[in-house]
């Protein structure tokens, strides 16, 4: 059904401050829904949230500090008890050299790309389960796919680990009422390369297949729409569609409960 992957009422977005949270919160508000934004810089969700109107809240929470999540999530039920929608879209991407390996930086993108995500995933299930339709929307990437930013091992690891991380969490929730989506994004013109020599890199002016925002939210927003599971973008979308045709079917036989 067309509408399914919009039958929701309130939804966690992480990461909302900026880049693409923001613009997936804010498409969602245009589309009736109460939205949750969460992220570790106050002052950019609160002008985040000011700017969306009165449907729209914040609060802060480190993604990476998975011994906070569980209280989190109770308060966000408690005072948002609509909630049954989350968007894990917060992470990060630090250049990583193997020959001068930085562990603790290492360790935290992993914190924010894996475990806050898996962490988040888990503490709400019960409360999702309780409702009518209740919908979990992993971001990943092109590079969890095809890793050809050789400079970002970590990162490219953390997505891969994202893309079948929501696989199998669809395949083991299928028949539920809870839907899983994967937003498998190219390069989008965000601030996600801030910690690059050149943090522009990802700019139009400095690469031709990057996305500007409004260009990547237009391609997602019409397969969201349309009801799919799997969602790419620009030279993404080939990727996504090539890896599926090659190994979708024996994932579908391999993991058949018939």
């Amino acid at each position: 059904m067309s509408q399914q992957n919009l039958s929701f009422e309130c939804a966690i977005v992480t990461g909302g401050g900026g880049g693409i949270g923001r613009a997936i919160a804010e498409w969602l508000v245009k589309q009736g829904k109460d939205v949750v934004l969460v992220g570790r810089t106050e002052s950019k969700l609160q002008q985040a949230a000011r700017e969306m109107g009165a449907s729209t809240t914040y609060y802060t929470l480190d993604t990476g500090d998975v011994k906070a999540i569980p209280q989190f999530v109770q308060k966000v039920i408690r005072e948002h008890p609509k909630v049954d929608c989350l968007i894990n879209n917060a992470g990060v991407q630090r250049p990583l050299d193997v020959h001068n390996f930085d562990l603790a930086k290492a360790d935290q993108e992993i914190d924010i790309n894996i475990r806050g995500p898996m962490h988040l995933t888990i503490n709400f299930l019960p409360y999702f389960k309780t409702k009518k339709n209740s919908l979990i929307v992993n971001v990943t990437s092109l590079l969890g796919y095809l890793p050809t930013s050789v400079i970002n091992p970590v990162y490219n690891g953390t997505k891969a680990w994202s893309h079948f991380w929501t696989m199998n969490l669809r395949t083991q929730l299928k028949g539920t009422n809870i839907k899983v989506i994967e937003l498998a994004p190219p390069t989008v013109a965000t601030d996600l390369h801030r910690e690059r020599e050149n943090p522009d890199d990802n700019k139009k002016d400095n690469n031709a297949n990057t996305l500007s925002m409004e260009e990547y939210m237009s391609f997602t927003t019409k397969d969201w729409i349309a009801g799919k599971e799997v969602i790419g973008a620009g030279m993404s979308q080939g990727v996504v569609d090539k890896w599926y045709d090659l190994f979708g079917e024996d994932y579908e036989k391999a993991t058949s409960t018939e």
